[in-house]
Order: structure tokens, then C-alpha cells, then sequence
């Protein structure tokens, strides 16, 4: 393989290194390597160690996972293969778009097949013996019969809309991931003329009807599709049903938007766009395994449903089983879940009058969900009432309904502040509601900006300017994950506070250049994307690479959601072939083969499948002997250093510095119960105790770590010998 001879120090401009050749067999196909982080989710909704309402809900999460996966991944290899589209991203393994196509459609049918049998021969019976059924119509009484024809006719029937198919009345256009009903019906007067008409399944009435309470206490519920069913007569005057199966049709629904396609403006653009995905083209049909080959023929000689053997999924269950999440939520059932997390309040700010006295004593680093995501409402609402505070700034990603840090954006604006909020309008999936956000904080005031055409904002920034005694003082919010109050709580992120004037000044340049058209800073602190994070990136990696040759420590330990740029990939194996350790904590898609001869000895990657979804981004390199951490918003991908706009910020207070490296990617390298370990074939080996090992399972650790900490009272760590051990596996 060959070696950069570029030397160049990271904390300088990083001139681009000679590109590294990778034969393709050392990379894994990124589909593919998603397909298998699915296996993961699935392994713990098989797993009979966790509650039965998490496996449940793990059974929902697969299938939520896979409906994105087929609206965005699949979709966009079909269109590679179909409208001869050139891929973003070229895949370095080599693969082409029909051999990606063929391997995904077989392993993804294994999957669903598996999913389903877990959760007809596993989770469901085990559900039943407790109390919660989902009943079919065959199994009701005559009292649950009468309860369901009266909700039928006062709360169904108004919403039902019976569209024919003949040849006055086309098959109907079918809306993305919608339940609809595929019925065969005859005419009584006409010597049974067989017909056949599609019925859409009401997405405005909860799918899970529940039945009256039962005296012994259990939920019995009965899906909305049987509801209407056996009651469809009702719809067809002189017809009478005769079979009918559910299907529902996955659409291409990326949507991005290149310079040249803004016309008026980007806002007007992109509601355009999310107008026609509704109308984008069918990726996949999930139907019944009930259906008989006429009814299949009928889906697929509609035109608005062309697709091919391979993607269609008959199911032997309910037709889309994100539904199980609603059971999920049952009131009560304690035994059958996890405990509920509360986060704590760090004690730096619990009782505090003003935050911002906090922040200029120290820098603060946030572990989320272990500790409370209010730590940065509280900054935002002190900013948005303190009459010191002049201005307000902050990205916005992925917002939630009733969001308190956007009713403090707006708080603040109507309190005269100056408040600039940057709304990303291209978070896929979450364009609509970023949307209606942006046009409620403009109403109060907020002056709103959407970004630079061409670049999605992705990083997590928030910058308060407040008047003191003795100056203009920046306080700074930098984050791994987003200003989302609802996300906080499920998934792990990293939030750090701090005044450093170098920060601040790195801050203000930062969103002068999203909202303006400032270039040139000479950036301090803060790596930028897409100007020079890669760069910075393969430097860092170069670097110990170097010290290793020169016989000085170094390491490198790094977590992310993903791992898929090749470039950096290659600098790795550069790295593992000079002796550096490498340790990768990656929960998603890993393109990097471990362990192989010649390559990769010096490499293991772990992923980590818990209750909390794994989000943090953390880099950690030895660098001699003056260790340096970095966080970040980016995960290792093209997308991420080319097409977006991403930050990464040095931990430099020593004493967080410690936290991260031998608390908390420490506690991530001895799980042994929640990790599995990557194979250089590509899959997953979970990670078991070894001999006279005691267990470590790191979100519970970081739970007990979060208690300790908000009390100030010194805990002995359940795994302090693990948490040793792990220390020296990330300095050593």
C-alpha cells in the first residue's frame, strides 16, 4: 500500500496527501455492512435476557430502520440502475448497483422472514401469557363484536374512501409506506362478477383499536385493518366481499437539492420537492403472504407499482410491524421493560442563578441521556430572559414538537435580543416539521436562515454574546447530537460548554460564514467541513502513525455512527501497518475489514446495540505523550467531510480530557455484554465475559456514574477493575 509523504502538522493548513491505493477486497460493501447493523438490532429482540416489551420494541426499531433503508439506499441504486444515475459516492469495494440489488434483496428477505418468526413464535406468545393480545377477528366475542361495529360506523366509516379499479376508475395512486386493503368483490345481482377496488387504511386513526378493558387486567387490542375488514360490506352496496389481503408500497423518498435547482428560493424549493415525494417511485411491496397470484398480478401491473419478484415481501403477519411500538407504550407492565431513565442534573448547574457564572469557572462536558439534556435548555432560556445577553445564535437540525429551546429562541427575540436560528430544512425525514419550526420562530421575530445551498448544516452550535463588567463575553454550546429534548433522552450524545475566547471567536466566524458570506477566517480551534476536516482527519491519523515508526506512544481510539470514507480508511491501515493501536467503536455501517494479515492486525472495531441509541462522536490520539481528544458532529463519511457543514472541537481542560478517555471510551472498550465485534468476513461476533471476567455493560455503568456524579458522593464503580483495564487498553 502506499505512504503519503505528505508530514504537514494538524494544526496548520493540511496540504492534500498522495492518494492511498486500497485494493477493493479490504473494504466492505456499505449496504451491506447496514444490513448487518440491523442483524445487531435484531439479536437483541431475539434475546430472552432483555424485558419483553424491549424485545418488542427492538422488533418496531428493525423494521422502522429497514422502511428508511429501502426509501433512501435502495432507492438510490435502483435509480443508478434504472436512470443510469452516477452514484455520490462510488462504492470503493467495487460492487455494482444490480450486484448490491440481488445480495440486499436475498439477505433482507432472510431478515424480514426471521423478524417475523420472532415475533410470531417468540415475543407475541410470550406478550399473550401476560395479558397484552393483539386479537384477530375469528377470536372476538359477541360483546367485543358490537363494541367494534358501533366504534366502526361513528369513528371508521366517515373516514373511508373505496376507490374501484376498472376501466373508468385506473388502479389508484398508492402513498408512501400507507396500509391499504386489496379487495376481490362480487356482485350479488350480476351471477358473481368479480371486481376488485383498493381501500386505504386510514393513517389519521390509531392502527391498535383497544377492546374494553379485560376483568383480569390484560390490553387486548384489534388492528384497525381487522376492524374494517369484516365490516366492508357496508362500503359496497349491492357487492359483497369476497377476499382481501393489506399490502403497502415503499417510495424513493431522498430528497436533495443541488444549486442549480433553487429557483426562487431554497425554502419554496424544498416544499416543492416534499409535494412530489409522495409521487416518488416504488422501491418495495410488502403484502400478506395471504394473497393469491391474481392479486399479486394486479399490484404489479398497475403502472404506478412497476417492480421487480425480488422486491416483493410477503409477510405472515401484519403488513408493517412498526406498529408493535404503540404496545410498547402501555401504561403499567413495569416488570416487562427496562427501568426508566431519569437524568441527573451535574450539581454545576442544579440551583444556579446564573449559568453563565458556571461556564467562565469552568468548561463542562455533558453526557447524555446519563445526564439531563436540561443543562442546555437552561443556557438558552437564562440567555433568552438575562438582560445582559445581547444575542443569541444557534443550528438547528432536528427539532421536536414543543421544543423548549425554541420557545426560548422565541422568548428571546420577543425580548429584544438579536437571534439568529440556522434550520436545516433538508433533515431527511424531518423537513416538514423543521419547516413549520422555522416559520414560528420568524413570527416571533428570529431572523431565520437556512444554510448554504449545496451543503446540508449539520453541525451543533450555539453561541450566546452577553455584556459584562469587563467586556463582550461569548458563551458556547458545542454538541455531538441535536437541540432535540425528545432525542436527548434516547440517544448518547456529548455536550460541551465553554468560554474560551478562542472558541467564541471560532463560533462567531462559524455562523458569520453560514448566515453571510464570510471566508478566510484563520480558524483556532474549531475543524470545519467541508474546508478542512478530512484533511485535519488523515493528519491526526498520520501523525501517529509516525510517532509509532519513531518508537513514541501512539494510539488512536475513535467512536462514530459510521465509517465509510475511503480515504480515511486507507490512512488507518497506513497507521496499523506502522505499529499504531487502533481501537474503533462504531454502532452503524464499518467499510473497514479488521484484522487482516499484512493490512489491519492492529485494528479491532466494536459496535455497541443498547437501550440508548449510540451517538456520540469521539476521537482520541495518543500523540506522544500529550494525548489529545477531540468531539465532533461528523461521522467518517464522504458526506460528512464533502457535503455538509460539520464541526470538530478539542476536549482541552485536562480534567475532561480524563473523563472522556478513561471514563467513558474506557467503559465502551470493556462492555462485554452489549458489544459485539467485527469479523474481517464482515459479520458481527458478540463479546462475551472471559473466564473469572465480571460483566460490564457500560450504559448501566454510565448510569451509576450519573448518579455519582450529581451527588458528589464518591461511589466505589461497580467495574472498577474492568474500568482499569480498559484504561489500559486506550492509553497503551
Amino acid at each position: 500500500m502506499g505512504k503519503s509523504k505528505n508530514h504537514s502538522s494538524p494544526n496548520g493548513p493540511a496540504t492534500p496527501p498522495a492518494p492511498v491505493v486500497v485494493d477493493a477486497s479490504l473494504f466492505i460493501n456499505r449496504e451491506l455492512s447496514w444490513l448487518e447493523f440491523n442483524e445487531r438490532v435484531l439479536e437483541e429482540a431475539r434475546d430472552p435476557s432483555n424485558p419483553l416489551l424491549d424485545r418488542l420494541k427492538f422488533l418496531a426499531i428493525c423494521s422502522s430502520n429497514l422502511d428508511e433503508f429501502f426509501e433512501v439506499r435502495v432507492a438510490g441504486l435502483q435509480a443508478q440502475l434504472y436512470e443510469s444515475l452516477e452514484p455520490q459516492d462510488p462504492p470503493p469495494d467495487g460492487m455494482g448497483p444490480l450486484a448490491q440489488l440481488l445480495e440486499i434483496s436475498r439477505r433482507a428477505h432472510d431478515f424480514v422472514a426471521r423478524l417475523y418468526d420472532i415475533w410470531l413464535n417468540e415475543v407475541r406468545p410470550d406478550l399473550e401469557g401476560h395479558g397484552i393480545r393483539i386479537c384477530k377477528p375469528e377470536e372476538l366475542t359477541e360483546a367485543q363484536n358490537a363494541f367494534l361495529d358501533a366504534y366502526f360506523r361513528d369513528q371508521v366509516y366517515p373516514v373511508l374512501t373505496p376507490l374501484a379499479i376498472d376501466p373508468a376508475h385506473p388502479f389508484p395512486h398508492v402513498h408512501n409506506k400507507s396500509l391499504n386493503l386489496l379487495l376481490r368483490i362480487e356482485s350479488i345481482n350480476q351471477n358473481g362478477r368479480l371486481l376488485y377496488a383498493v381501500l386505504q387504511v386510514p393513517s389519521v386513526i390509531p392502527r391498535l383499536v383497544p377492546l374494553p378493558d379485560e376483568p383480569e387486567g390484560g390490553k387486548r387490542f384489534v388492528l384497525l385493518e381487522d376492524v374494517i375488514g369484516p365490516r366492508l360490506d357496508a362500503l359496497f352496496g349491492g357487492y359483497r366481499t369476497v377476499e382481501r389481503v393489506a399490502f403497502r408500497a415503499t417510495r424513493n423518498s431522498d430528497l436533495s437539492i443541488q444549486e442549480n435547482e433553487v429557483k426562487s428560493s431554497l425554502l419554496s424549493t424544498i416544499e416543492e420537492n416534499l409535494r412530489q415525494r409522495k409521487w416518488g417511485a416504488p422501491v418495495r411491496l410488502e403484502i400478506s403472504e395471504k394473497a393469491d397470484e391474481e392479486f399479486l398480478a394486479q399490484l404489479l401491473a398497475a403502472s404506478a407499482l412497476e417492480l421487480e419478484e425480488r422486491d416483493v415481501y410477503k409477510v405472515p403477519g401484519p403488513v408493517d410491524l412498526t406498529v408493535l411500538g404503540g404496545l410498547y407504550k402501555l401504561e403499567g407492565f413495569r416488570d416487562l421493560r427496562e427501568p426508566a431513565w431519569e437524568p441527573k442534573m451535574p450539581p454545576a448547574f442544579t440551583g444556579r442563578k446564573s449559568v453563565f457564572r458556571a461556564i467562565r469557572e469552568q468548561d463542562f462536558l455533558v453526557h447524555h441521556p446519563y445526564e439531563s439534556f436540561g443543562t442546555v435548555v437552561q443556557l438558552i432560556e437564562q440567555a433568552s430572559e438575562d438582560p445582559s445577553v445581547l444575542a443569541i445564535k444557534m443550528t438547528l437540525y432536528r427539532t421536536a414538537d414543543s421544543n423548549p429551546i425554541i420557545t426560548a429562541l422565541a422568548r428571546a427575540a420577543e425580548n429584544g435580543k438579536q437571534v439568529t436560528a440556522l434550520v436545516e430544512l433538508q433533515a431527511r425525514l424531518d423537513e416538514e416539521n423543521n419547516i413549520d419550526k422555522a416559520r414560528m420562530l420568524q413570527k416571533a421575530g428570529v431572523h431565520v436562515v437556512y444554510g448554504i445551498v449545496g451543503l446540508k448544516t449539520h453541525c451543533k452550535a450555539a453561541l450566546v454574546v452577553r455584556r459584562e463588567h469587563d467586556g463582550i463575553r461569548r458563551y458556547v454550546h458545542l454538541g455531538t447530537g441535536n437541540y432535540n429534548h425528545t432525542t436527548a433522552r434516547l440517544y448518547t450524545d456529548l455536550s460541551y460548554f465553554t468560554c474560551r475566547p478562542e472558541i467564541g471567536e471560532d463560533a462567531s466566524a462559524l455562523f458569520n460564514l453560514l448566515t453571510g458570506y464570510s471566508q478566510g477566517h484563520a480558524w483556532k480551534r474549531l475543524v470545519v467541513a467541508p474546508m478542512d476536516l478530512a484533511d485535519r482527519l488523515a493528519a491526526l491519523i498520520r501523525r501517529e502513525a509516525e510517532h509509532a515508526r519513531e518508537g513514541k506512544p501512539a494510539r488512536i481510539v475513535a467512536k462514530m455512527n459510521s465509517l465509510v470514507d475511503p480515504r480515511i480508511i486507507a490512512s488507518l491501515y497506513e497507521a496499523s501497518q506502522a505499529g499504531v493501536k487502533i481501537d474503533l467503536i462504531v454502532r452503524g455501517i464499518c467499510c473497514l475489514r479488521p484484522d487482516v494479515p499484512g493490512f489491519s492486525e492492529n485494528i479491532r472495531v466494536r459496535s455497541i446495540v443498547d437501550k440508548f441509541l449510540e451517538h456520540s462522536r469521539v476521537a482520541y490520539f495518543a500523540n506522544g505523550d500529550q494525548p489529545e481528544v477531540f468531539l465532533s458532529s461528523a461521522d467518517w463519511m464522504p458526506r460528512n467531510f464533502r457535503r455538509r457543514v460539520e464541526l470538530m472541537f478539542p476536549i482541552e481542560s485536562p480534567a475532561l480530557r480524563s473523563r472522556v478517555i478513561d471514563e467513558i471510551l474506557a467503559l465502551q472498550l470493556a462492555d462485554n455484554s452489549k458489544a459485539r465485534e467485527l469479523q474481517p468476513d464482515g459479520s458481527y461476533k458478540r463479546v462475551e465475559p472471559r473466564k473469572g471476567e465480571p460483566i460490564v455493560r457500560c450504559q448501566l455503568e454510565f448510569q451509576r456514574l450519573a448518579v455519582e456524579h450529581a451527588s458528589s458522593i464518591p461511589m466505589t464503580p461497580v467495574v472498577a477493575p474492568e474500568i482499569e483495564m480498559s484504561e489500559r487498553r486506550v492509553r497503551d
